[in-house]
């Protein structure tokens, strides 16, 4: 590779054969860069040329690649003002390159990214009389409803355990050491808060003021008290301006249920330790019945693929729709349940994350919760003795233990149980995203309603593979918010 070097002349002229300048004489020849890469120095030039530094005379040879800015200038014209800046150029070069090092080295790494470090997500306090979950305590979706109390010669009490430790102070008023007992889960919460309390404030404990109470002590006779799954808490330096983190910190810790319910204590509760894990689909009791087109009622167990059977359109119409699958089917296995029941008599049994049509009455539209969200006074629709699907206010909820469930999928993605609507999907809180990702399976319905066939679909046990599929991906696809 070579290259010619044009200087401008030092005398103005244009002329390239201009011989009174030794810039002028050295533009018309041509240099190659590996010529010029390491300059001869003669021993003509100054004393200040001779006090070139090692570190510049290894520069050269290390970055060898580099242009040198004095090429084609021979050593015998090079005078001390342009040595001296040439030098200097380099150096300002050297100085330049090393500090692009440093800022790329700072540059590099992980970023935002996988692998990046993790920011630390900021908590926000509780307010006064707010609580987490935004439910009653006594619900599926929070602690759960209360099984009875616990009494010193019940059974249960032996399975209560005993709290000591030694980074939590026990108030225990009473001086029976009944302030320690509790279940294992509520055991379990309060050791990991009690860790949360001493990180977040160096020096200060976790106090409890109240666990297990007999019963006699407390006006609430379903008090979560009365069994050893709830304690009533402080920080070991009573300072109230703590409290609202302190509640915050019981809910990263895991407690079913946390109340900011007065200016002395945080209020927080667990489910029961022989409660039942939710099912993972949403299914109705296998006695639950369903009226057909023909007029019968039949028991979940006794439907099969093909019936048609009372549903609800989307303009909130009563329709027959037909069965095209069964998404979930068990007889035999136990489950727990919402079991709810309506002003005016009918009663709805199905699993926690099942989706439950009600009227929302400030809005005035209908809309899908989970059945253990909805609460007492919420209004689900009836289908009436007169055809006409109406709402009626639910007067009581509770959790029930039952064997056998069954989940038929309709064509209108909705069905009519015991009088009560609900949607055929559970899980995700959206009928319409549920209703889409079902569209295969009515297409594949509908076509093979053009092939004839004799042979009989045989009832799957268990959930059926499109759905046992769309479960697996659930957790990349939907939103965190948006499943039970």
């Amino acid at each position: 590779m070579e290259f010619e070097q044009r200087v401008p002349c030092i005398e103005g002229t244009t002329d390239m054969s201009c011989d009174k300048c030794h810039i002028c004489a050295n533009n018309n020849k041509k240099y190659h860069l590996s010529s010029c890469a390491t300059p001869s120095y003669t021993s003509s030039q100054t004393s200040h040329s001779e006090s070139i530094s090692m570190s510049d005379m290894e520069f050269n040879k290390t970055f060898h690649w580099l242009p040198n800015v004095n090429c084609g200038l021979s050593s015998a014209s090079s005078t001390p003002a342009s040595s001296s800046s040439y030098f200097t150029l380099r150096r300002i070069c050297m100085l330049l390159l090393v500090a692009s090092l440093f800022s790329c080295a700072a540059g590099c790494g992980p970023g935002r990214g996988i692998g990046g470090p993790r920011r630390r997500r900021k908590l926000t306090p509780l307010v006064f009389k707010q609580h987490v979950p935004n439910m009653s305590e006594q619900t599926l979706g929070a602690s759960g409803v209360s099984e009875g109390a616990i009494r010193r010669d019940s059974p249960k009490f032996k399975k209560l355990e005993f709290n000591n430790n030694r980074d939590i102070i026990f108030k225990d008023e009473e001086g029976t050491g009944v302030d320690h007992v509790m279940t294992r889960r509520c055991k379990e919460k309060l050791n990991t808060l009690a860790i949360s309390v001493m990180n977040q404030w160096p020096g200060v404990r976790l106090r409890v003021t109240e666990s297990w109470e007999e019963e006699k002590y407390l006006p609430d006779v379903n008090s979560l008290h009365y069994e050893g799954r709830a304690v009533d808490i402080t920080t070991s330096d009573r300072d109230r301006s703590k409290y609202g983190m302190l509640a915050r910190l019981a809910v990263e810790a895991g407690f079913d249920w946390v109340y900011y319910e007065t200016r002395a204590h945080i209020h927080c509760s667990v489910k029961s330790d022989s409660s039942h894990t939710p099912h993972d689909s949403g299914c109705f009791t296998k006695d639950s019945t369903a009226l057909t087109a023909s007029g019968e009622r039949k028991t979940m167990t006794d439907l099969r693929i093909g019936d048609r059977v009372l549903s609800i359109n989307e303009q909130g119409e009563p329709i027959y729709s037909e069965i095209i699958l069964f998404m979930d089917r068990s007889l035999e296995e136990s489950q727990e349940f919402v079991q709810m029941t309506t002003e005016g008599g009918a009663v709805l049994t199905v699993t926690p994350a099942h989706l439950i049509m009600i009227w929302n009455r400030e809005k005035s539209l209908t809309e899908y919760v989970f059945a253990d969200r909805v609460e007492e006074g919420d209004q689900v629709f009836v289908h009436d003795e007169s055809g006409v699907l109406r709402p009626q206010r639910v007067v009581d909820l509770r959790a029930v233990l039952k064997t056998g469930f069954v989940a038929p999928l309709t064509k209108e993605g909705t069905i009519v149980v015991n009088s009560v609507a609900a949607s055929c999907y559970a899980v995700v809180n959206s009928q319409s995203l549920a209703h889409w990702t079902y569209a295969p399976m009515r297409l594949w319905a509908m076509l093979k309603s053009y092939i004839p066939s004799t042979s009989t679909a045989q009832m799957q046990n268990g959930v059926h593979w499109y759905g046992r599929t769309l479960y697996g991906i659930k957790n990349y696809l939907v939103p965190k918010s948006w499943r039970h």
